[in-house]
């Protein structure tokens, strides 16, 4: 075997049943996380750590067929999420009663299967030309790789995956300590507001992607919570809890009240900012997503019409049938919204349009998923706004009183969602295949294998979780209700274009401070500085809660210390590529634990229908645990990417 497996086999019987086993389950587990907290959990890693486990019990096998798993699986968690977001919205506006099997599963599917074509001729664009981290997909190619050298390098991800999960476990299962730090106080008739995520995971992202994005999110975050939302609380009456909830006229607390400016007002501001960016993206990708298309129909015939040997790590689906496939999608959309909408004249160009978005929000996922990872890529920013740019269109062609205008909204917002959802997912997998020499077109089609074998449960699924549930918003909600908030705010935000109440004024905010951002880069591109600022690092800062923000800009100065102290002590470069690789392996792990123990606590609370089940206390102890423990953790990540100081 050479150094890029030639002789390995990647898709196998047992590959493709543990891949398809696995993409069901995770699925399913994360349509109830999502629903339930309203975040559902990157399943590349844990499924790449499932897959080895197994496979050892196997005679023969190998590295690449762990990755084949691990594609396969994560593609059924990505599907999931885009499902969730979207398609409950239907049920929560009364425009469905029931999930019907075959309408979810076309438009999981439908959706899904798009995301994966989108993704081929961006593979080239942004992982083999582009300089984005991809943050699992290295850490993920990482747990491959030490699985395969077993020894040394194994210890540091057994270790912080332990780490990892105990935290997790402590935390979000035992209830021991509460993961998030919140402050706030009401200030001259405005309120100031802080916190953060107390999350391994969150502060490994920060790690792996470096100090230039984990600042540029923290100072998206920063410009949001300390200043759009004080500004905006200064403006309006101190907010009150609906009657049904508490008695009419008691006030929101100071926590309670910047969140609500947060996701009903400012939180837009991070919208305008990622359509904005999305178009920029585009803009400034066209040349390499061109390329990769040309080069993808030259790939297999020469000038006087010979197959051209390429070697098999840069084999894709051929682009013929790719091209061809995503031009024919047409006419089944044109189906799907010609039974929804009933007019021809309306149903052909949103068919048109829902393809040229879903193209352009897949770009957009999949260069976010390069920056922060998946497991916090917003999808739910990039859906929110196709569903806006859907509804617009579909106001101006149907006019404002058309019953059926915001359900066809949502319509669209899934299939593009889904599509959205598995090319960022995707995107980390393709990135983890490249690092350990595994072959595209051969991940693309266990890609496909993962997305329909996901959507044939989703119906299901959600069925179940209705009845036994119910949703937040609907009439079927009891005591234990899902929150489902993605789907609640998508069925506002396409109510409100047709009826009026959207806060448009924050979405042109976000506009013009994108333009802004996008000309401060050009600038820093000219003067060679080594600092960027890709407006879409900035969109997702004021789109997620602040809390995330903050242990993801904690790793990215962990990271930029060792490097300040490797400079400093003029370390020998070889001894910085081992201290170096060691940081990556123990902060993968760290994600790995966690992300594991967040599938895995899905199970007894699925079973039990209580989120407390496995809780040790009646309350919490408060945050100071978590953040006790953190710092350890941060410290130890610290001392094991520095390396041994007499190295």
């Amino acid at each position: 075997m050479d150094s890029e497996g030639h002789s390995l086999a990647e898709i196998t019987v047992k590959a493709v049943i543990l891949g398809v086993v696995l993409s069901v389950v995770l699925a399913a587990a994360n349509a109830y996380l999502g629903l339930f907290a309203g975040m559902t959990v990157s399943a590349s890693i844990p499924a790449a750590v499932v897959s080895m486990g197994v496979l050892r019990f196997f005679r023969r096998s190998n590295i690449l067929e762990n990755n084949i798993v691990q594609t396969a699986a994560s593609a059924g968690e990505s599907l999931a999420a885009g499902v969730i977001f979207t398609l409950p919205a239907l049920v929560i506006m009364n425009y469905w009663k029931q999930f019907d099997f075959i309408w979810v599963t076309v438009i999981a599917g439908f959706g899904g299967l798009l995301g994966v074509l989108f993704t081929i001729p961006l593979r080239r664009a942004l992982i083999v030309e582009g300089k984005l981290k991809f943050p699992e997909g290295i850490a993920t190619a990482e747990v491959l790789k030490s699985g395969e050298r077993g020894g040394s390098d194994i210890k540091y991800i057994a270790q912080a995956a332990v780490v990892g999960g105990l935290f997790k476990f402590g935390a979000a299962g035992l209830r021991i300590w509460t993961e998030v730090i919140e402050v706030a106080r009401g200030i001259g008739g405005t309120v100031a507001y802080f916190g953060s995520n107390l999350s391994p995971a969150l502060l490994s992202v920060g790690y792996i992607v470096g100090l230039n994005i984990a600042v540029l999110i923290f100072l998206g975050g920063l410009c949001n919570w300390l200043i759009a939302i004080p500004i905006c609380a200064g403006t309006q009456e101190w907010g009150v809890y609906p009657a049904d909830h508490l008695q009419a006229g008691q006030l929101m607390s100071a926590v309670d009240w910047a969140h609500k400016i947060w996701s009903t007002q400012t939180r837009y501001i991070g919208v305008g900012g990622m359509l904005v960016g999305g178009l920029w993206t585009i803009i400034n990708l066209r040349k390499s997503i061109f390329s990769g298309i040309s080069s993808g129909l030259k790939a297999y015939r020469s000038v006087t019409g010979e197959t051209v040997t390429i070697a098999r790590t840069e084999k894709d689906i051929p682009m013929k049938w790719i091209l061809i496939l995503i031009a024919g999608s047409v006419v089944p959309l044109f189906i799907v919204y010609q039974i929804f909408v009933r007019q021809v004249t309306v149903s052909l160009p949103m068919a048109v349009t829902m393809l040229a978005t879903g193209f352009l929000f897949s770009a957009v996922a999949g260069y976010m998923a390069g920056l922060v990872g998946s497991s916090n890529n917003p999808i739910s920013g990039v859906t929110i706004a196709t569903v806006l740019v859907s509804a617009l269109l579909l106001l101006l062609l149907m006019g404002k009183g058309a019953e059926n205008g915001p359900p066809a909204a949502i319509i669209i917002g899934g299939v593009v969602c889904c599509a959205a959802a598995i090319a960022g997912d995707n995107m980390q997998d393709l990135k983890a295949g490249y690092i350990v020499h595994a072959t595209p077109w051969k991940q693309q089609v266990m890609q496909m294998v993962g997305t329909v074998s996901a959507a044939l449960v989703m119906a299901p699924v959600l069925m179940l979780l209705l009845k036994a549930y119910g949703f937040e918003g609907h009439e079927s909600e009891t005591e234990n209700a899902l929150a489902a908030p993605q789907a609640n705010l998508m069925a506002s935000v396409a109510r409100g274009v047709f009826e009026g109440g959207l806060p448009w004024n924050y979405v042109f905010v976000g506009m013009t401070v994108a333009v802004g951002i996008i000309a401060l880069d050009q600038y820093l591109q000219k003067k060679g500085s080594s600092f960027r600022t890709p407006v879409l690092a900035v969109a997702i800062g004021f789109y997620l809660p602040f809390e995330l923000s903050v242990p993801i800009f904690a790793g990215g100065v962990i990271h930029q210390v060792i490097r300040g102290y490797h400079k400093r002590k003029d370390t020998a470069k070889d001894v910085v590529e081992m201290s170096g690789r060691h940081g990556l392996l123990f902060a993968s792990g760290l994600i790995t634990g966690e992300a594991l123990i967040g599938i895995f606590l899905a199970i007894p609370i699925v079973l039990s229908g209580n989120p407390k089940v496995l809780a040790v206390l009646e309350k919490p102890l408060g945050t100071w645990p978590g953040v006790i423990l953190l710092v350890g953790i941060g410290y130890w990540l610290y001392r094991t990417a520095r390396g041994k100081k007499k190295s």
